[in-house]
């Protein structure tokens, strides 16, 4: 197998984008990619999307995006896999390089959630649950999480007020993120003024959907001496349904993964310079760090109380805001967090840089744990 290299990223500004279609979103993070690797024509072309069908009415975005990006007649597909979508056609495209059967992936993720009634964007989101034994019951991922929370809060012993470190972090770095969708820092006492959504979960606890496109050229690491190197990847699978988990504390497939993207690259969490992680919520924030070997079960929570999450900390997380200030554009949030990685082992994270990076890791989770997807870049 051959080394992959990130030659192209391109991202668009996340927000809702209510005068600009998903095709066109695609295209413009696409067109970016394309022009930041000087690279015109691709052999194939990974579009990850989770509900264009259910909130934009379009299915076969592959080769839609394609046509509209000047690569018709290339191979061109949508890979699907929930929140975890865009970490999964990330791998495949890094596969299709690997193998030696593509020279030059482009992989583009997109996503459109704020041209409906929050009702429907809500119901859209949900099928990425058990639809027989959580979806039918009513319960949302919201509620989900917030079960996990409350479980986590009492079996360690943490207040509410603990986890702001997470919420704090991700708005001060979103502050200096012209891409994010919320650009400013938040206080503890606004953390704790936030309303309830799901108790224990409060606004500032969950991530905000959104609009937006990000993309990557990818390309045999021999062809691009000079770029930031795919050095692990690997993604492993959960049961859907919580309940059905032997330990809902536990990210297994994060393990997993992880495990897996270490042994790869020859490394171990000690020498992870910076992780982009999926905090869709506070609580997922925690259980990532504990399950890819950051903290002890129950010490994720710590790490932030700590300062060891904040750029200059031990492992700085939401470098540029992450899921929750940043945004959460499903089907594009893994894309996202590829390319900022990308741009801080580059030395171009402008004021959000983390000093002396050289190795970045990236977690994408689909569901509530159902899919993980790991991968490690070097510089």
């Amino acid at each position: 197998m051959r080394e992959v290299a990130i030659l192209g990223v391109g991202q668009t500004p996340v927000r809702e984008h209510w005068d600009i279609s998903l095709r066109a979103l695609a295209v413009e993070a696409g067109r970016a990619a394309l022009a930041d690797a000087g690279v015109e024509r691709v052999d194939a072309l990974y579009v990850s999307n989770m509900n264009s069908d259910r909130l934009v009415g379009q299915r076969h975005l592959g080769p839609l995006v394609a046509d509209y990006l000047g690569q018709r007649g290339i191979e061109a597909v949508k890979l699907e896999a929930a929140c975890g979508s865009a970490g999964s056609a990330m791998r495949q495209g890094m596969l299709a390089v690997a193998s030696g059967e593509m020279e030059r992936v482009l992989i583009i993720g997109a996503e459109k959630l704020t041209e409906k009634p929050g009702r429907e964007t809500t119901a859209a989101l949900a099928t990425a649950a058990d639809a027989d034994y959580e979806v039918e019951h009513g319960i949302t991922f919201v509620g989900l999480n917030a079960l996990i929370m409350r479980r986590y809060m009492h079996q360690y012993g943490y207040d509410h007020r603990d986890f702001a470190p997470f919420a704090l972090t991700a708005h001060a770095n979103a502050a200096a993120n012209p891409n994010a969708l919320y650009r400013y820092a938040i206080d503890q006492r606004e953390y704790d003024r936030g309303r309830d959504v799901a108790d224990p979960i409060t606004l500032y606890d969950a991530s905000p959907i959104g609009d937006g496109a990000a993309a990557l050229l990818l390309v045999a690491a021999e062809r691009a001496p000079g770029a930031v190197r795919v050095i692990g990847s690997a993604s492993a699978t959960d049961t859907v349904a919580v309940h059905d988990r032997e330990d809902i504390l536990w990210l297994r497939a994060a393990e997993l993964s992880a495990g897996r993207a270490y042994a790869q690259a020859g490394l171990g969490p000690e020498d992870i310079d910076l992780f982009e992680l999926h905090d869709a919520f506070s609580i997922m924030a925690a259980l990532s760090l504990e399950a890819c070997g950051f903290a002890g079960r129950g010490g994720g929570v710590r790490l932030g109380l700590d300062g060891d999450i904040a750029r200059g900390g031990r492992i700085p997380i939401s470098t540029m805001g992450g899921l929750k200030a940043r945004g959460h554009p499903v089907g594009a949030t893994g894309l996202y967090q590829l390319v900022e990685a990308t741009l801080q082992l580059r030395g171009q994270a402008g004021a959000l840089q983390v000093d002396g990076a050289r190795v970045a890791m990236t977690q994408n989770i689909g569901g509530s744990g159902a899919t993980i997807v790991t991968h490690i870049l070097k510089n």
